[in-house]
């Protein structure tokens, strides 16, 4: 996966169930309205794949109900635990190694997912193959790239300090095989793969509280690895943690872009 082994935002980090709680206050919203437009509802057999926190997984049993189904497979299901409740399955499965598990599917789910996976373009064959005909694929995904900033308003040192540490979490994002352009890729990516009635948005907040909860969760999580590579003093990082927690910065997140298509019905 590049120069370092392995997924850098590790779910066996304590920071990481933090993380999950504040990506799904920023962007369950958003996700759960791409749901509705693709008609998620009773009866439907569903894949969560790289589950991470239950939210997702509970929104969609609630949803299908109990002549539905709702799997949620992640590659390590440390965090995944609390969405094995009733009418949700967890099982422990690599998207971009392993057989894509048992269907169809009439919804296929990833977010913020490939563009972490080394093998993302084995990924999103498995979940098309995983789909019904008629099926829906909704994959969301984060462009750093396109908007690589954490405090658009650079306006002062403590802005100009938090973007210096992105830019060294986007390194090290590389480093681990992240594709930091692939969320701008996903509509074309998902015509290329056969699906039908593509369409595509993107969203991401500003000044949230969930914002500040995510950075710091994030920069504990990483900054060992930021010093190390020389990326970050530990001065730094303890600066920028105070002005977040003093709630001085206007915070953003990546750009997530979400795309969804329909897996064609054979006479199409």
């Amino acid at each position: 996966m590049g120069q370092d082994d392995g997924y850098l935002l590790d779910n066996r980090q304590a920071e990481a169930g933090t993380r999950f709680d504040a990506l799904a206050a920023l962007f369950d919203a958003s996700t759960f309205r791409h749901f509705e437009r693709v008609g998620v509802d009773t009866g439907w057999r569903c894949w969560e794949a790289g589950v991470g926190g239950p939210s997702v997984a509970a929104w969609l049993r609630e949803r299908v109900g109990p002549t539905g189904r709702v799997l949620a497979t992640d590659i390590d299901v440390s965090w995944t635990a609390t969405a094995a409740t009733e009418g949700v399955e967890v099982l422990r499965h690599d998207v971009g190694r392993d057989a894509p598990p048992p269907g169809p599917f009439d919804l296929v789910h990833a977010r913020l997912v490939l563009v972490h996976v080394a093998e993302r373009d084995a990924a999103l064959r498995g979940m098309v193959q995983a789909l019904r005909p008629g099926g829906w694929l909704v994959v969301e995904d984060a462009d750093p790239a396109l908007q690589p900033l954490i405090c658009p308003d650079e306006y002062g040192p403590e802005q100009e300090l938090a973007n210096k540490l992105r830019a060294g979490f986007r390194r090290l994002l590389r480093q681990r095989g992240a594709d930091l352009a692939y969320g701008r890729r996903l509509p074309r990516l998902l015509r290329e793969a056969g699906l039908a009635d593509v369409e595509a948005d993107a969203y991401f907040p500003i000044t949230s509280p969930a914002c500040d909860v995510l950075e710091t969760a994030t920069v504990q999580q990483v900054r060992d690895r930021l010093v190390a590579e020389g990326l970050a003093t530990d001065e730094e990082i303890e600066r920028h943690l105070a002005a977040v927690a003093a709630g001085r910065l206007d915070l953003t997140t990546s750009p997530m872009i979400s795309a969804w298509g329909r897996r064609p019905n054979a006479r199409e």
